[in-house]
């Protein structure tokens, strides 16, 4: 049996999963690049199993992102999208906003609801992302 590579995790890169009653909120931090996203992404389809009715995927504490971080979002919603499950992006700061709108990513992820009991100290992820 061979061993699985597991990619190491990137100084200030995290990602953590908080079931809720009908969905689950995904809380990205650290940078989405070439350098963050094996780990992301393998962390990220872990936390994707038993989403809930949809899955909040919360930006507010990425730092910065490129084409691999884009990548990485869009097969999560494909992989959810798959299974039924609509998933949206919330409360990216505004350079992220702007990267998200002008590649036109902002409009493949549905709504932008409030991210939920735990994570509510924040803004309204509406105004962030609109």
């Amino acid at each position: 049996m061979t061993p699985q590579h597991h990619p190491a995790q990137p100084a200030g890169t995290g990602l953590t999963r908080e079931r809720l009653s009908d969905h689950t909120v995904i809380a990205v931090s650290g940078a989405l690049d070439s350098a963050s996203t094996p780990f992301l992404r393998e962390r990220l389809h872990v936390a994707l199993r038993d989403p809930g009715m949809y899955v909040i995927i919360d930006l507010s504490g990425v730092t910065s992102c490129d084409a691999s971080g884009l990548a990485m979002l869009v097969g999560a919603r494909r992989r959810m999208e798959a299974n039924g499950t609509p998933l949206t992006l919330a409360r990216p700061r505004p350079r992220t906003a702007r990267l998200l709108r002008s590649t036109g990513l902002l409009h493949a992820f549905s709504g932008r609801p409030r991210v939920g009991p735990a994570r509510a100290t924040g803004p309204d992820p509406r105004s962030a992302a609109a």
